[in-house]
């Protein structure tokens, strides 16, 4: 893992709700420490708040669903035909269909599924995969390729870009090996919640790019009941892949990435 990746990463579990609040207990007890007994208490109760906060389904459902609503998911045929299909690494939530219900593997829709779906239906003649591995020696791509090959991709149709740590990099390697095939015109791969900021880096780029997002997850479901008011264990967790897509997209527009 890369050093930008690395400090990335931290700020990013920093920034998780229950993390972000031990912290600011951590600074309330050293001003209390020091007799800034006001300060103490408005520190406890914004970590307090912080977590209450991204308990509640209806902050997610709100948060998140602004990300997932920017771009429509269709069918595969109905989307125009490229040169490529642009499969990013990362799995978002498990790729379970919705965060609100348990995780059913019979309703699991992945990233490289939509991929093979999109090169059947003749929208592009190849799929690239595109992540480098950030623990181990095999990252996603590895998977999806074999998951696509079992599915009857054929393998020659299929290229990696193995060696992104990020969604820039993601874009910037990736254009380099379309470049080298002459390719402009891509169909991009992503979860709906990473889409916004995928999209806003690859239109960084000299190609020409279409979203093409897995179904919205953040949605409230229909086989079970759900209090959007009540605080849930599950919606707590969930909140730290929404707040990594907004704080990306603030480091990225920072850095003049998007």
């Amino acid at each position: 893992m890369s050093m930008g990746s690395f400090t990335s990463n931290f700020f990013y579990t920093l920034l998780y709700p229950p993390n972000f609040s031990l912290v600011l207990i951590g600074i309330a007890l050293l001003a209390l420490f020091f007799n800034r007994r006001f300060l103490s208490i408005m520190l406890i109760g914004l970590a307090i708040f912080w977590v209450a906060l991204w308990s509640l389904p209806v902050t997610t459902i709100i948060a998140g669903g602004f990300l997932e609503n920017r771009y429509v998911s269709l069918e595969a045929r109905d989307y125009p035909k490229a040169d490529a299909i642009v499969v990013l690494g990362g799995h978002i939530q498990g790729n379970r269909s919705n965060w609100f219900t348990p995780y059913d593997k019979q309703m699991v829709r992945s990233r490289e599924t939509l991929a093979a779906e999109l090169f059947r239906a003749q929208r592009a003649p190849v799929i690239v995969l595109s992540g480098g591995a950030l623990e181990g020696p095999v990252g996603d791509t590895n998977n999806m390729a074999r998951a696509l090959i079992q599915s009857g991709i054929p393998e020659h149709a299929i290229l990696l870009e193995t060696n992104s740590q990020n969604t820039f990099e993601n874009a910037l390697l990736t254009q380099k090996t379309l470049s080298a095939l002459e390719k402009k015109r891509v169909l991009l791969v992503t979860s709906a919640l990473h889409m916004p900021r995928s999209m806003a880096a690859f239109e960084k780029q000299p190609i020409i790019v279409m979203a093409a997002p897995l179904p919205k997850q953040i949605t409230v479901p229909h086989i079970r009941p759900l209090n959007i008011w009540q605080p849930d264990s599950q919606t707590l967790e969930a909140s730290r892949s929404i707040l990594k897509e907004y704080m990306g997209l603030f480091v990225y527009w920072i850095r003049g990435w998007v």
